[in-house]
């Protein structure tokens, strides 16, 4: 192959894989424009969370798992958030196949004061994207719109 010619596919498959490569673990960007979102369901020990009756409140939309280091690094983090701001709430969606006895069983080993509802990973909640990775945080405003969102663990601070 002459040496322009490579240098031509490779340059496209260079660009190919650029525009389908997942976002890499540290990136935060602004969300962009979006309606309100409607997310309601039940928690393993909060009773039923729903982003309607927080209207009015920034709300963390955390995805996460109990095999992600990074997730269970955040932990806590946002647990200090939570408990912190008061006009912060911090809800987790544990994304991944496990039993609600199991992950009592986990919680009871790192305790953290916000809800935690499990999600269907072949049935995810249509109000946001399915995670590429994780952990994948969402910072909803007041009026229930995405405002911030990021891939890779986050911190008090950052949010």
């Amino acid at each position: 192959m002459k040496p322009l010619t490579f240098a031509a596919v490779l340059l496209t498959l260079t660009l190919m894989a650029a525009d389908r490569a997942p976002a890499r673990a540290d990136s935060s960007a602004p969300a962009p424009a979006a309606e309100v979102v409607e997310l309601s369901l039940d928690t393993l020990a909060h009773g039923r969370f729903d982003l309607a009756d927080r209207r009015g409140r920034w709300v963390v939309v955390n995805y996460w798992a109990t095999w992600c280091a990074p997730c269970r690094k955040e932990m806590p983090e946002l647990d200090a958030l939570h408990r912190e701001r008061e006009d912060i709430d911090v809800l987790g969606l544990a994304f991944e196949e496990i039993e609600p006895a199991d992950m009592r069983d986990f919680l009871a080993e790192r305790p953290v004061s916000y809800p935690i509802a499990i999600v269907d990973v072949y049935a995810p909640p249509a109000a946001f994207e399915v995670p590429r990775g994780m952990p994948m945080t969402y910072l909803l405003d007041p009026r229930g719109r995405i405002a911030h969102r990021w891939l890779g663990p986050v911190t008090k601070a950052e949010i």
